[in-house]
């Protein structure tokens, strides 16, 4: 097994994610198995009770894991599907050690955080490792060489430096920020260097976050000051589209050094991204999709709180690039439509998306759009709480039953949303909602059968409330369908007279990839495209 580990330094967010995938891809494209790690630094057991405000979109894996959104890249790029163990947290890790300590498992000792904290993050390691059956495994740090929250995750990554020696190698990602006369800075970069060397760690690579190309002299006084080669100072200049990273770090030479220090040689050579990304190259023409949103900001705002609807964003360009257009996302708050400030910005779309989401805020905004789209003849796509808040306008404002609702926000006359009922004792908000995959069975000659091409299907799910039994015949009466059910739950509602309207209770945005696009998104990339060629 081969180790890659990538450490970031001066500030977060600069990218050790995509650098980290596009590492991956350049090395599965020489045919290599490879999975990925995520070392998230919080004491949070996983991400599933964090605000999207704060920490950006909760990623649904296959097994339910609800993980950072790195997963989300890391799937997308090496087209895998990962699971909870892939995504590790301090507070996984402690509470381990804790219910070990509990149990008597250390035989008295003292537990430490060395060894007993770091024993445990490398066994986390190697089990995923070896479990994936890859020849390479990614171990992306989160945070910056320096936080105290990463020091446990940074010295176990010094020990497995000496335990897997010669097959191990460090990436560091830093900035080399650019004055206003074009000057690059090396300074940033130095010193990040320098506080990872004071944790017993040399980088074998620098990958530096620049505004433009890193200048040769530029290259030059990293590789001097940080003690690596020239060729191993790789510039990660802006790029126009995330997609475009694996390329441009190809032609930087980083996956033929990292080979070369691995000892690893090329077992084929595929080129299915450079088409992908050729393909993506050739899109001309665009649709407008007006996405109708709670973790926004503001209408009309240049992508706003992007990464709370990362994957909706990323299917929507997957299915734009199949479809040969370009969906050009309007940021709608929920709250504006309430109160009359977005109508115009509706009545310009070519399609509605309805996210998924929790609590009352925005809902009245949300159901206003649905009506719209509805009534309309406007292509409509509810994922989660969008296919909820569906169910609740056709109760409404077509089946007659004034004062519909859902449960999740109080007493209701009509509760045509109901809690699950296996959710209804629980009192325990992490990790208790349906989560990750289930199958539906569709309705033959459905909108939904006509989508997939088949009767059955699996797709990822995160949600604690469902349509309530009791309403599905008188709502099926006056004209909506629920075309994919599991059992008594509904997995899909859809209005045969309606151009596209197409509602889901799982989320089709988390299986969608560059290349294989979300069967649902591509549907409503279509529709829309038809739309506007009327």
């Amino acid at each position: 097994m081969r180790y890659i580990v990538v450490t970031g330094g001066v500030m977060s967010g600069l990218g050790k994610g995509i650098t980290a995938a596009s590492i991956g891809r350049l090395l599965m494209n020489r045919g290599y198995k490879v999975t990925a790690i995520k070392i998230d630094p919080y004491i949070n057991i996983d991400a599933g009770l964090m605000s999207p405000f704060q920490h950006g979109e909760v990623y649904v894996l296959k097994d339910g894991g609800e993980v950072d959104l790195d997963l989300g890249n890391y799937e997308r790029f090496l087209d895998v599907e990962l699971t909870r163990d892939h995504n590790i947290t301090t507070g996984k890790v402690y509470s381990t050690v804790i219910e070990k300590e509990r149990r008597g498992e250390y035989l008295g000792k003292t537990v430490q955080i060395i060894p007993h904290i770091t024993e445990e993050i490398k066994k986390r390691i190697r089990q995923v490792s070896r479990d994936g059956g890859c020849e390479i495994c990614l171990v992306e740090v989160g945070g910056t060489v320096g936080d105290i929250e990463s020091m446990p995750f940074l010295e176990a990554m010094r020990q497995l430096k000496y335990e897997e020696s010669g097959n191990i190698f460090f990436v560091h990602v830093t900035l080399a920020p650019s004055t206003t006369d074009g000057e690059q800075k090396t300074k940033p970069t130095q010193h990040s260097v320098k506080v990872m060397r004071e944790l017993g760690l040399q980088p074998d690579m620098i990958v530096v976050r620049c505004e433009n190309p890193l200048l040769p002299e530029t290259k030059h006084k990293i590789a001097q000051f940080c003690d690596v080669p020239a060729e191993a100072v790789i510039s990660a200049h802006n790029s126009d589209d995330i997609y475009k990273v694996p390329l441009q770090m190809e032609a930087e030479g980083i996956a033929k050094y990292i080979m070369k220090e691995m000892r690893l040689f090329p077992l084929e050579e595929k080129k299915d991204w450079d088409q992908f990304v050729a393909k993506m190259e050739e899109v001309s023409g665009s649709v407008k999709v007006a996405i109708v949103g709670k973790y926004t900001v503001g209408q009309q705002c240049a992508d706003p709180m992007e990464d709370a609807y990362l994957s909706i964003r990323e299917s929507l360009k997957h299915a734009g690039i199949e479809a040969g257009v370009r969906p050009e996302i309007v940021w709608i708050d929920a709250e504006d439509l309430e109160h009359g400030s977005s109508d115009l910005i509706l009545r310009e779309a070519d399609g509605i998306l309805v996210p998924g989401g929790f609590g009352s805020r925005g809902t009245e905004g949300k159901i206003k759009a649905v009506q719209y789209a509805r009534e309309m003849k406007v292509p409509y796509l509810g994922i989660c709480f969008g296919m909820q808040l569906a169910v609740i306008e056709y109760a409404r404002n077509v089946c007659g039953l004034e004062e519909a609702g859902s449960t999740e926000f109080g007493e209701t006359p009509h509760p045509v949303i109901a809690i699950l009922p296996e959710q209804e004792k629980i009192r325990q908000m992490g990790a208790t909602m349906r989560l990750g995959n289930y199958p539906a069975h569709l309705l033959e000659g459905s909108l939904a059968h006509q989508i997939y091409g088949k009767t059955n299907i699996v797709e990822r799910h995160r949600h604690r409330y469902e349509v309530n039994p009791a309403y599905i015949k008188p709502i099926e009466e006056k004209g909506m369908i629920f075309s994919g059910r599991n059992g008594d739950l509904m997995e899909i509602c859809e209005i045969p007279e309606h151009p596209f309207f197409f509602g889901s209770q799982f989320h089709p945005e988390m299986k969608s990839r560059p290349g294989k696009p979300s069967p649902p998104f591509l549907a409503f990339v279509e529709a829309m495209k038809e739309r506007k060629a009327k």
